[in-house]
């Protein structure tokens, strides 16, 4: 039983790690292809001295820790107490 509950728990550390994976590529590849195709867009200013691609630029940084926080919380707060559990510690 203990063997189980521990694949399904490595199961879904993978499916979490997955998709949080994929929001970040989609969020680089989304903000690349504006950058490629859309300069137009990106060029124009929201306030003098910001421009969309500035923005959108910094937008990416802060979703790479706020997924990346989103994670940690998850592992300190689910999986390491699944873990203990299954492993009686």
């Amino acid at each position: 039983m203990q063997e189980k509950e521990l694949e399904a728990l490595v199961a879904e550390r993978w499916r979490m790690a997955l998709t949080l994976t994929g929001a970040m590529l989609l969020i680089y590849l989304g903000f690349v292809l504006l950058v490629a195709y859309a300069k137009g867009f990106m060029g124009s200013q929201i306030v003098p001295g910001l421009s969309w691609g500035i923005l959108l630029g910094a937008l990416v940084i802060v979703s790479a820790w706020v997924l990346n926080w989103i994670y940690t919380r998850w592992a300190n707060t689910y999986y390491d107490e699944r873990v203990k559990r299954i492993l009686g510690r």
